[in-house]
């Protein structure tokens, strides 16, 4: 490890554009990308901001860590899917039911009763063709001026990183799981 000296200088300056919702998108073949929305959740929720949760690939009945805390808070999440796809005993229901959750998704977006939507794992029903993109940039673009909206997933399709305020891909170093190590309650889920 190299040792630096810490600044004593602000590395930045203030902007001077007004504040208003932001697209964030979390991505990339590293692990934490619904992690870090939900902690951005937490964050607007502490804040007394209104959350809605929408998870494209858990089921409705999912009652992973995440679930079981959201609930204690009185914050909304909602499963939309079946679960993995590969899990899927009919693509053509995943499909439908990622269609059906997107019609939830983009009325809550346009509602504008909720400072913070997060869409996450959005980007597998879009890449695995089961949700056509075009009304997905639609609402983003659409979307009433003071709202929020957290993507996640892997592969995110570029014309929403285009119109995107703020993007992070998650970089894979190592993970245990590739050492044999298999998921853990309370890591993965």
């Amino acid at each position: 490890m190299e040792i630096e000296q810490a600044p004593t200088e602000k590395p930045y300056t203030k902007p001077e554009g007004e504040r208003r919702g932001l697209v964030l998108v979390n991505t990339g073949n590293g692990k934490g990308k619904s992690t870090a929305a939900f902690g951005l959740a937490l964050r607007a929720h502490g804040r007394g901001k209104s959350v809605k949760i929408f998870q494209f690939m858990k089921v409705p009945t999912a009652r992973f860590g995440e679930h079981r805390m959201f609930e204690q808070l009185g914050m909304p999440i909602e499963g939309l899917g079946d679960g993995f796809s590969w899990k899927s005993q009919d693509q053509e229901h995943s499909a439908q039911l990622a269609r059906e959750g997107w019609e939830r998704a983009r009325t809550a977006i346009l509602s504008g009763a909720h400072f913070m939507v997060v869409l996450d794992e959005i980007t597998y029903p879009l890449i695995y063709g089961w949700l056509p993109l075009e009304p997905v940039l639609q609402t983003l673009r659409e979307r009433p001026r003071e709202v929020h909206v957290v993507l996640t997933g892997r592969r995110c399709p570029p014309e929403i990183i285009e119109i995107a305020d703020t993007v992070t891909e998650m970089t894979l170093v190592k993970h245990a799981f590739q050492a044999g190590v298999p998921a853990q309650r309370g890591i993965e889920d």
